[in-house]
């Protein structure tokens, strides 16, 4: 067990599945503490929280600033601190690039209060406590739409492309005392595909995925998971303002990252 983690507390939002229940499961195997937020996952947000012993699960929408607060609240009141914050949580609308019609401007607005805004509340609310200890570090949760201009729609490709921006301006902000990074994430693997495509549907997808990355595998939340903790390790001082692609190599292939709704 690391001593740079052990006793330490973080937040993660969206961390009831896929990516978020990943970070959570490595960072309290670490000794970490951990608030899993939830905003609709009650069952296993609370299930996994019930499981690992050092969590506890919040329900709060953090695109209500309030909320935000009350999270960072109910951290301190749990467990005294808040060492660190993995902004995850998010969402898309999924419309095809070319056809501009598919999307509103409430589209925009409903993806940017969640991927963009919500996640500068956290880091607002988060503050001061990841100031008042020795290793406050933030990791937000993009994706390599964000760096491409490619994924779900044109809406959730700016607004991780904002999302990363963001991290480099509160990673000046907020040195020396808080580092701030960022991953970007392509295809992964989740339950939420599962759920839609089926078991069968699924596998054949992750088929295709595998076959098309030069690493020739199909990244899963832990694959994802695991930079993000190690983003988060005080023993990463010197790492801050820093975008990490996670895509098993995808983004070498410069005709794959120019086709829209590829990756993200």
């Amino acid at each position: 067990m690391s001593l740079d983690f052990d006793g330490r507390v973080a937040i993660v939002t969206g961390g009831g599945t896929g990516i978020g229940a990943a970070v959570v499961r490595r960072l309290s195997a670490k000794g970490v503490r951990c608030v899993i937020n939830y905003a609709h996952s009650r069952d296993e947000a609370e299930a996994l929280a019930a499981e690992l012993g050092n969590a506890i699960a919040v329900r709060a929408d953090i695109v209500d600033d309030t909320a935000c607060h009350a999270l960072a609240a109910a951290a301190r009141d749990a467990f005294g601190q808040v060492d660190f914050l993995v902004n995850n949580a998010g969402r898309t609308k999924f419309a095809n690039h070319e056809d501009l019609g598919a999307l509103s401007g409430d589209d925009f607005i409903d993806i940017y209060r969640l991927n963009v805004i919500a996640a500068f509340q956290m880091v607002r609310a988060c503050e001061a406590d990841l100031r008042a200890g020795d290793a406050g570090a933030v990791v937000n949760v993009a994706s390599v739409a964000g760096v491409f201009g490619i994924g779900s729609s044109v809406a959730y490709a700016a607004s991780k492309g904002a999302l990363l921006t963001m991290t480099q301006s509160l990673a000046r902000a907020l040195a020396p005392a808080i580092r701030v990074n960022a991953v970007a994430p392509g295809y992964v693997g989740t339950g939420w595909f599962e759920k839609r495509l089926g078991a069968e549907g699924f596998a054949r997808l992750n088929e295709r995925i595998a076959a098309a990355t030069p690493m020739a595998l199909t990244t899963g939340p832990d694959e994802v998971a695991a930079p993000i903790v190690h983003l988060l390790d005080p023993a990463a001082r010197a790492i801050t303002g820093e975008t990490l692609l996670i895509d098993a190599g995808a983004h070498l292939d410069v005709g794959l990252s120019r086709r829209p709704g590829r990756e993200g």
